[in-house]
């Protein structure tokens, strides 16, 4: 029997949770607290503004909703990449 656990955490005791507005805080996924899609700038594929020329993902639910795990890590061969040019 195959289950999918590691794809959703949820920390509802965490003093910012949830961290952005949701109507479904039931299944609001803190996997990815910390997005690692950030560093793709416009290519990330979220609902972000620029604020002061500075990122803001207050109103981003991507990696948070159902199916962040797979849109995540649909990513992160990108992001391995832009984070290895050395």
């Amino acid at each position: 029997m195959s289950t999918e656990n590691f794809k959703f955490f949820q920390n509802a005791k965490c003093e910012y949770f949830p961290c952005h507005k949701t109507n479904d805080g039931e299944n609001f996924n803190c996997l990815f607290c910390y997005c690692p899609l950030y560093m793709l700038k416009d290519g990330c594929g979220g609902n972000y503004k620029k604020n002061h020329g500075i990122k803001d993902c207050t109103s981003c639910l991507v990696p948070h909703n159902k199916g962040s795990y797979e849109i995540i890590m649909s990513k992160m061969k990108e992001v391995i990449k832009n984070g290895s040019d050395f």
